[in-house]
């Protein structure tokens, strides 16, 4: 369809691709595995980059079963962006579509009544079709009247078409379908009740944080509201729960999913909601436990702060439309903190809805925090690139829950497993891998896979669907399963609720288990669970799923940001997942991973620092999160990725977050929200375009343009081509002292491969608080720049004075 539309093919090839995609959609709503020959034949070379970055073997994925709505949600999603949303309006059927209009000149209907501004939406509609069943349906899904110019619709493609003719129309698409992306982390980020920067920031009372989600379950102790102030006097949020359920916790839930923001009470069916908010700002629960291990008192980053609940998520996925409609409705709620752990792909800021709704929301001083998905460990997997947005990626915290895989040649390898069954018999099992004659469906257990395994540990290799592989083993006899990771998979191992006896080892170790079992005619294993054990010295690590840069849409803006704990987070969940009996039947605890679970530790940590500085801008709060993460482990070492090797910059962004550290930054970058539109101009958008995401007239001819390495950016992105321009780049950045009022900062360089740099001045001495400093960079790239093979490299620009330091990390791209 792709080609055929843009590539000038003929009519019948065009509806013959309809057809197929058609079809394709149809199979993609069945969840049908048909999906996978469709996509296999009509986009060939994409498929195959598909498969290796999910670690699938092509012939053994028509066996395998997603059992996270998250896998089937990303081929929907990577499917629906060639083309299956055309060919559903093909037979003239109704979708939501996004609409953008531009503001009208006199604001008339923006002061007016939300029914005025319904009105006047209505009027870029066509005229209802002679259909009369069509005609009697609703067709305004949601009107934007904050954080976009806008609304959305139940239109035809037809009726899109008419529409592009009315004035003041800028542009219409279907809606998207977006993924989600999924006790002792506060002490593992240095944070402790009564001390440091939990008191000093008083917890996060008084900063409200919008969680946009699956919704909540109200009733578990993560939400009680003992020790929580009343929310400030400017919350206008409402509950949609029946009865006395909200509380000064829970200010606010409402419901979004489906274009209903009164449809019914936010119920949390999926338990992912429930696990993101109480990950923010869960109230202080003692005893927070699952499986009876990673026993202690849980509570979020921000223990005080308010909550308010917009679900906008459920088993089918995300509308983007319904988003926006939260996201608009929470600005004018009076949320301080924006938390999304949801996220597409890349998209220009302009078509994408979450960077739309953030701009506002930072214009407005709320602070958004997004995650920036689980695509990695692949190069340019973001989501949510925006430089309004911290992009949050996902590291590990130095807890496992410790299950050693023990072989009958005395080998041992450590793994997890939140299972830690008491009555597991440590006996030799004989072990088996049902792989061992190349059957790749065989390998990886997949369902309905396995012969008769009665008594045996099984070793099954990894990917998709974890827990489905356990119950296949179950089903086929099995006493054990040792599952093993996929090569991209690495070192990278998740504590998961496994339905028998289980460990997830790493890679490495599947190799060897795989060689002892090729090396005897009995080979035999147990399993010894060993429950919590803390002090890993390669934590923080990051996790192989991960996104990682550099950005698509802007790659002079660094991304990710930041890396928070994302690796086996035990947090809030609605039900039991061990069926234990708990002295409070509500007390439920999960383990999850995710930059799902990651985004959340910031959108708390941003709470904190807001509580202390109410003054701070959005940007603000980002520079000082970023400007003092961490770049080295818990022993001393650089922060190492899934293979064990220092991570590089892609991965980490500016490092691991250091709450304690960001309460007290010294200097602060700060942007004003008008500062990114002559950014934007510099990234070619049209000055409707920009509008969109403004709300507000633009003329880039007027305003200008700065390269995007102009931002005021607490880091630096250099691009090295191959013209002579290039090679000499300068840059100025402003800082703002939040310090002492007399301070100095001497400058500290870590120059990266091939460049020199030069910085004036060298020397910041300020007289006050809140004084601004600007200092230039040059950027020159040596000869040979981009011609060794390096690709690209790091280094960092560190303003230090006697009781701070300030550190801008430095990517530099040889794109020559």
């Amino acid at each position: 369809l792709y080609n055929a539309q843009k590539q000038g093919g003929t009519p019948q090839q065009e509806k013959g691709a309809v057809k197929a995609v058609q079809d394709l959609y149809d199979v993609v709503q069945q969840g049908g595995i048909l999906i996978f020959f469709y996509l296999q034949k009509i986009y060939p070379d994409e498929w195959k980059n598909f498969l290796a970055r999910i670690g699938h073997d092509e012939n053994a994925l028509h066996f395998e079963l997603f059992d996270n709505p998250t896998d089937i949600l990303e081929l929907h999603f990577w499917a629906s962006n060639r083309g299956q949303t055309l060919a559903r309006t093909a037979a003239a059927d109704t979708q939501t579509y996004v609409v953008w209009v531009k503001k009208p000149v006199q604001d008339k209907f923006f002061s007016k009544s939300h029914q005025d501004l319904e009105s006047w939406y209505q009027t870029f509609l066509p005229e209802t079709v002679a259909d009369s069943n069509e005609a009697t349906k609703p067709r305004m899904v949601h009107t934007y009247r904050n954080v976009a110019t806008g609304f959305a619709a139940k239109l035809t493609a037809e009726e899109v078409r008419a529409m592009e003719n009315k004035e003041g129309f800028v542009s219409a698409r279907p809606e998207r379908i977006l993924p989600l992306h999924t006790t002792h982390s506060p002490n593992f980020l240095g944070l402790q009740q009564g001390l440091g920067a939990w008191k000093g920031a008083n917890y996060g009372a008084g900063v409200i944080i919008g969680v946009l989600d699956t919704g909540i379950g109200p009733d578990h102790p993560s939400f009680s509201d003992e020790g929580v102030p009343p929310p400030p006097a400017k919350w206008k949020g409402k509950c949609d729960f029946n009865g006395p359920v909200c509380n000064n916790k829970l200010v606010g839930a409402r419901n979004f999913q489906s274009g209903q923001s009164t449809g019914g009470p936010p119920v949390d069916d999926e338990g992912h909601g429930t696990h993101t908010s109480s990950t923010a700002a869960g109230n202080f629960v003692k005893g927070a436990n699952a499986f009876g291990v990673a026993n202690g008192t849980a509570a979020g980053m921000a223990p005080y702060a308010h909550v308010a609940m917009y679900k906008v998520c459920g088993e089918a996925g995300c509308s983007d439309a319904d988003i926006l409609a939260a996201m608009d409705t929470a600005v004018e709620d009076g949320v301080d903190i924006l938390s999304l752990s949801l996220g597409g792909a890349s998209f220009p800021f302009y078509d994408d809805a979450i960077a739309v709704g953030a701009f506002t929301a930072i214009q407005k001083g709320i602070f958004v925090s997004c995650a920036a998905g689980n695509s990695g460990p692949d190069y340019e997997s973001l989501s949510n690139e925006a430089p309004w947005i911290l992009t949050v990626g996902a590291s590990t915290i130095d807890r496992s829950i410790r299950a050693t895989a023990l072989l009958g040649n005395h080998g041992e390898f450590d793994g997890v497993s939140l299972n830690q069954p008491k009555d597991f018999n440590s006996t030799l099992l004989p072990l088996v891998y049902p792989g061992v004659n190349g059957d790749q469906s065989l390998s990886l257990c997949a369902p309905g896979s396995l012969g008769n395994v009665e008594g045996k540990i099984v070793l099954c290799e990894g990917g998709r669907g974890r827990v489905a592989k356990g119950e296949e083993v179950k089903r086929a006899g099995g006493a054990a399963m040792i599952l093993a990771n996929l090569e991209a998979g690495g070192y990278t191992v998740l504590a998961d609720a496994h339905v028998l006896p289980a460990t997830h080892v790493s890679y490495a170790a599947g190799l060897m288990i795989k060689a002892y079992i090729n090396s005897t005619a009995t080979p035999q294993a147990t399993i010894s669970f060993k429950g919590t054990v803390i002090g890993d010295p390669l934590a923080p690590q990051v996790a192989f799923f991960s996104s990682r840069g550099p950005s698509i849409a802007s790659p002079g803006i660094l991304k990710p940001d930041i890396i928070g704990p994302g690796v086996s987070i035990l947090a809030a969940w609605p039900v039991s997942v061990d069926n234990a009996t708990l002295p409070n039947p509500k007390a439920t605890f999960n383990m999850v991973s995710g930059t799902s679970m990651s985004c959340p530790h910031l959108s708390g940590i941003a709470a904190l620092l807001k509580s202390s500085h109410p003054d701070w801008s959005p940007a603000a709060i980002k520079s000082a999160i970023m400007t003092t993460a961490e770049v080295n482990n818990l022993g001393g070492q650089p922060i190492v990725d899934e293979t064990l090797k220092p991570a590089d910059i892609f991965a980490t962004g500016a490092g691991h977050v250091n709450p304690s550290n960001a309460i007290d930054p010294g200097l602060i970058y700060d942007i004003n929200p008008a500062d990114y539109i002559p950014y934007m101009c510099g990234l070619n958008y049209t000055n409707e375009q920009i509008q969109v995401v403004t709300q507000q007239t633009v003329n880039c001819s007027e305003v200008g343009t700065i390269p995007e390495a102009q931002l005021n950016y607490p880091s630096f992105s250099i691009i090295i081509g191959s013209s002579d321009e290039s090679k000499s780049q300068d840059y100025t950045r402003k800082v703002k002292n939040v310090g002492p009022a007399s301070s100095t900062y001497k400058l500290d360089l870590n120059v990266p491969h091939k460049m020199g740099m030069s910085v004036n001045p060298e020397v910041l001495t300020f007289t006050k608080v809140n004084q601004e400093i600007t200092f230039s960079v040059e950027f020159i790239a040596q000869d040979g720049a981009g011609k060794d093979g390096v690709l690209f490299d790091r280094g960092y620009l560190r303003w230090i004075s006697d009781k701070h330091s300030v550190t801008s990390p430095i990517s530099v791209i040889f794109d020559t």
